[in-house]
């Protein structure tokens, strides 16, 4: 819940957890992802994103926000730095890699918003809205990250553009809040960045004041977690990079079987596991 929820891969003291980078990528893409469609849904309605907006996404990931405002008309240019999520977001938006021809005006740019002028045209027109769906908030130090690329994006955006934050709304509304204390407990060893924490209410607005943009409205969206089953809920939330602290800690069979136990008690009769959870928007103004 990235989110990388939101940055998917934080970087800590101690040795990076070995994992399948394709598989845990194909897991966020396939079962994860989506749990924020309502969250995108809200903002791209509240901002009217069309065939008039360019649109910049900030840690694109596998690219499900991009096609739904892509869906709507809009021209879409997606950044990230892992390889294995812009593959998939290619995969989805520039049918090119299966003989169709793409659109000219949506592009997948590999590292950050400097690069997409050295990917591109020269004279890119300004960007009318930037999105950073990766939720911040959950990750000791990752609001950090969000603010560079945000200042290295706003030369990029034409002047009042709206740039939207996206944050764990309070733990009492997210009831996976319960599930990720599991990584902040298995993790503390480390005491450094990427264990969870709860998140803070101003949190979205002391980023947008530290990026140079004045907060201009916010919202709530529910966003449930909603799995088929006990596995895919597992793998799902590992997806989300909000672990890897967790497993460099302890082992991957140790986080498996911990997740598990917390996931439990949302476990349903019919076998699915259902959370509820709260996610919040803000709406900051380029200078």
């Amino acid at each position: 819940m990235t989110p990388t929820l939101v940055r998917q891969h934080p970087s800590h003291a101690g040795e990076v957890p070995r994992v399948d980078l394709c598989a845990r990528a194909r897991d966020w893409s396939e079962i994860q992802e989506r749990m924020l469609v309502p969250l995108y849904e809200a903002v791209y309605e509240r901002l009217e994103v069309g065939p008039g907006t360019r649109l910049l996404g900030l840690g694109c990931g596998s690219g499900l926000a991009l096609l739904m405002a892509a869906s709507r008309g809009a021209a879409v240019t997606g950044v990230d730095h892992s390889p294995e999520r812009l593959a998939l977001a290619r995969e989805r938006l520039l049918p090119d890699a299966w003989g169709t021809r793409a659109r000219t005006d949506t592009r997948i740019v590999d590292g950050s918003p400097e690069d997409i002028t050295a990917a591109g045209d020269a004279e890119t027109p300004a960007f009318t809205l930037v999105t950073a769906f990766e939720p911040i908030g959950c990750l000791a130090g990752d609001s950090e990250g969000l603010g560079g690329l945000l200042r290295a994006a706003t030369p990029l955006v034409g002047h009042g553009a709206p740039v939207v934050l996206a944050g764990w709304g309070p733990p009492e509304r997210c009831t996976t809040s319960s599930v990720l204390r599991v990584a902040t407990r298995l993790a503390d060893p480390l005491r450094s960045t990427g264990s969870w924490r709860p998140a803070l209410r101003d949190d979205l607005e002391e980023v947008a004041q530290r990026a140079g943009l004045k907060p201009d409205g916010s919202g709530r969206v529910a966003c449930p977690f909603g799995y088929a089953d006990m596995d895919s809920a597992v793998r799902g939330l590992l997806s989300t990079g909000l672990f890897d602290a967790a497993i460099s800690a302890t082992d991957q069979a140790q986080v498996d079987k911990e997740l598990a136990e917390a996931l439990h008690p949302h476990l349903r009769r019919d076998g699915t596991v259902w959370m509820p959870n709260v996610f919040r928007y803000l709406i900051a103004r380029t200078p």
